[in-house]
């Protein structure tokens, strides 16, 4: 019985069955090779190529293209046309079904693409909303921190007020200070005469 090496000599091709656990699972090698600049180039193409055929200047040309091929299949004689009529116009029916196989799929994947483009637009447009939110939030809590910090600054009324307790307070303070030196000033001639 015949016994299998599973070390690997250097040098030694992987076999497609083969996985490199030692790579992300993006930077393996696909079974399918890619060709061109990937699924980016070919996603705006399809897009380039469905947008060429929803104009109507697309129809306009097709539609002016398998008239002059009919109308040549018809009247040119036998010996010059392609696609005779008697065949029922086997080349042109041929001609629009692989047109046909490859528009439908194209256009298909330029819409994939927009589909994508709107989802990423409405997730932005989501988060932006979000964010706008949350401001109006932090700003709504501000403005009312503001107002209940304005009812305790002091008006006009309630400083005037305070003001004139004030003045009252000094005036009675002053009136007091006046009497008692006055009441001093009486005691010392008192005692000034009581001396004499």
């Amino acid at each position: 019985m015949e016994r299998r090496d599973n070390t690997r000599r250097p040098g030694a091709r992987r076999g497609r069955t083969d996985v490199r656990l030692d790579s992300p699972k993006g930077m393996r090698t696909p079974l399918v090779p890619r060709f061109g600049g990937g699924n980016d180039r070919m996603g705006r193409f399809s897009e380039a190529f469905a947008r060429g055929m929803g104009t109507p200047w697309f129809l306009v040309g097709m539609s002016v293209f398998v008239v002059v091929w009919l109308v040549y299949n018809s009247v040119a004689p036998v010996d010059a046309q392609f696609d005779p009529r008697a065949l029922n116009f086997t080349l042109l029916t041929l001609i629009l079904s692989l047109q046909a196989s490859y528009a439908a799929p194209m256009i298909l994947l330029a819409q994939n693409r927009q589909d994508d483009r709107d989802r990423v637009q409405i997730e932005q447009d989501r988060q932006r909303a979000e964010r706008n939110l949350a401001d109006t939030e932090y700003l709504a809590r501000e403005v009312v921190a503001l107002r209940l910090a304005m009812k305790d600054v002091a008006t006009k009324e309630f400083l005037r007020s305070e003001l004139r307790a004030l003045l009252d307070e000094l005036d009675r303070r002053d009136d007091e200070n006046a009497a008692q030196a006055e009441a001093a000033a009486e005691d010392d001639l008192a005692r000034n005469a009581r001396e004499r």
